[in-house]
C-alpha cells in the first residue's frame, strides 16, 4: 500500500498510549515494535509516500533491527543492489583494498543493500500498518500539547485543513532534521568540528565496478582533501553521488550553483571524474548545509527523540539509517517497559540512552579522524595493526561494544579533537 489515497486512512481516536512525529526509519520502527506488543500506537508524518530521501546506503548492523522488525526477506527480494564492502580512493586517486565485511564476519549479515529510500522507507511504514500502528500521513504536526512542562498530546492539521488535538502518555519525536520537539525546546547544539555542507544528485550511466564490488560504497577524496565523494550504486543503473565539504568552502559566495560548485569539485577529484564520464544527472543537484549536530537532553517529560531528531552525524560511514533503526527499537523497549512498571519519569525513560550515546560517540570519533589534516587511517594501523578490528566495528556498525573505543585513546595523540567531549554531562529533568 502507498498512500496516494489519503481517503483511506482509519479514523483516529481521541488518546493513544504513544504518538510517533515522523515516519522514516526511526518512527516506523518505533510504532511497529510499539504496536505488536499491544501500545495503542499513532504514527503521522507530513509528507505522502512513497517520497525521495538521500542516505541510501546500509551498513550490516542494520539486520539485526531489519530482522527484528521482520524485513530481512523483504529486502532479499528487492532489486536492491547488495553491499558487500566499502572501499577508500585517496586524494591522489589511488584506490585502497575494499573492507570487504564478510572477511571480519561470516554471517549474512555482512551482507547488506544500496536502498532506494522511497521504496524502503515505504516498506518500514507498511510493516508499521500490519503490526496494528494507526499511521497517518499527509498529516502536519501544528503544535505540542502540554500541561506544565508534561507534553501531553500533539495538535493535528489534516490534508482537509482540520485541525484536532490527540494526546498520549508518550510523543516520540522522529521528525529527522526537523526535529520538532527539539526546536520547540531549543535543544539542537550544532558540532563544533563538523561544519560541512554536500550537494548531490542521482546519474544514470556512471562507471560502475563489477561482481562483487557492483554495489560497494565508494569514498573518494578531492586533491588536498579539501572535499569528498559519496559513491552508492543504486538500481536501474542509477549512482547516488554527493560531494561534502567544509562549509565555507563548499559554499563561498564566488562558487556559483549547487551543480557549479558540484562539477567544480569533480574536476578535482580523479576518482570519481573518471567515473562519470558517461553520465548524466537525472535529478536535480540537491544541497544540505550545516547538517552534524546533537541534542542536549534526549528525553523530557512525556516525550523522547529518535533518529536524526536526536542527533546526526556526517554521511562518511553511512550511520543515519542505522542509527535511526537502532534508536527506534532502544526507545521503543523503553516505552514498553515503562508502561509494565507504570513508571513513567524521565530517569525510567532515560536508561537506554548511555550506551547508545557511547556508540554515536565512536561514530563521531572516526568522522573526526577522517576529516583531520595529515592523519591516515593506513599510516595508523601500520603502526598500531591490532585496532584494525576496531576500526572494522564501526564501519559495520558494531559501535555499542566498551572495547571499540580503546583505539582513540592513542588516536588523541595525534588528533586532540577526539578528547573532547560532543556531549556535556547531560542532567535529564526527573
Amino acid at each position: 500500500m502507498n498512500d496516494t489515497n489519503l481517503k483511506e486512512q482509519p479514523a483516529l481516536d481521541a488518546e493513544y498510549d504513544v504518538i510517533v512525529i515522523g515516519a522514516g526509519p526511526a518512527g516506523s520502527t518505533v510504532g511497529a515494535l510499539l504496536a505488536e506488543q499491544g501500545r495503542k500506537t499513532l504514527v503521522v508524518d507530513r509528507a505522502t509516500f512513497p517520497r525521495f530521501h538521500v542516505g541510501e546506503s546500509l551498513i550490516p548492523e542494520t539486520y539485526w533491527p531489519l530482522k527484528r522488525l521482520g524485513l530481512i526477506d523483504q529486502l532479499k527480494q528487492t532489486a536492491f543492489p547488495k553491499k558487500f564492502s566499502v572501499q577508500f580512493v585517496t586524494d591522489e586517486g589511488v584506490e585502497t583494498m575494499p573492507f570487504y565485511f564478510n572477511e571480519y564476519k561470516e554471517h549474512e549479515s555482512s551482507q547488506t543493500w544500496q536502498v532506494l529510500r522511497a521504496e524502503f522507507d515505504q516498506m518500514l511504514v507498511n510493516n508499521a500498518r500490519t503490526q496494528g500502528a494507526i499511521v497517518h500521513t499527509g498529516t502536519q504536526v501544528l503544535d505540542i500539547l502540554t500541561e506544565g512542562e508534561q507534553v501531553t498530546g500533539v495538535k493535528l492539521k489534516f490534508s482537509s485543513q482540520e485541525t484536532r488535538d490527540i494526546r498520549a502518555k508518550i510523543v516520540v519525536d522522529s521528525s529527522g532534521q526537523t526535529g520538532f520537539i527539539a526546536s520547540r525546546f531549543k535543544l539542537k547544539m550544532t558540532d563544533p568540528v563538523l561544519k560541512k555542507g554536500t550537494v548531490w544528485a542521482h546519474f544514470k550511466n556512471a562507471q560502475r565496478d563489477t561482481g562483487i564490488d557492483e554495489g560497494a560504497t565508494l569514498i573518494l577524496q578531492t586533491e588536498g582533501k579539501r572535499s569528498w565523494f559519496w559513491y552508492i550504486p543504486l538500481p536501474d543503473n542509477v549512482v547516488s553521488i554527493g560531494c561534502t565539504g567544509d562549509m565555507e568552502y563548499m559554499f563561498a559566495k564566488d562558487r556559483g550553483n549547487s551543480e557549479e560548485i558540484f562539477y567544480q569539485e569533480v574536476e578535482r577529484c580523479i576518482g570519481i571524474k573518471r567515473r562519470l564520464t558517461a553520465a548524466q544527472p537525472v535529478t536535480e543537484f540537491m544541497t544540505t548545509k550545516d547538517f552534524s549536530y546533537h541534542t542536549s537532553q534526549p528525553v523530557g517529560p512525556g516525550w523522547m527523540l529518535a533518529g536524526d531528531a536526536l542527533g546526526f552525524i556526517d554521511p562518511v560511514y553511512s550511520s543515519g539509517v542505522f542509527l535511526a533503526l537502532k534508536s527506534g527499537e532502544l526507545i521503543a523497549d523503553a516505552i514498553n517497559a515503562a508502561f509494565e512498571a507504570q513508571d513513567f519519569s524521565v530517569s525510567q525513560l532515560s536508561q537506554w540512552y548511555p550506551d547508545y550515546r557511547s556508540g554515536v560517540e565512536n561514530f563521531r570519533k572516526l568522522v573526526y579522524a577522517f576529516y583531520t589534516p595529515g592523519f591516515s587511517f593506513g599510516t595508523f594501523l601500520r603502526e598500531y595493526p591490532q585496532f584494525k578490528t576496531n576500526l572494522v566495528d564501526i564501519l559495520i556498525g558494531d559501535v555499542f561494544k566498551p572495547e571499540v573505543a580503546e583505539m582513540f585513546t592513542v588516536m588523541q595523540e595525534e588528533i586532540p579533537e577526539l578528547a573532547m567531549s560532543a556531549d556535556p554531562q547531560i542532567a535529564l529533568k526527573k
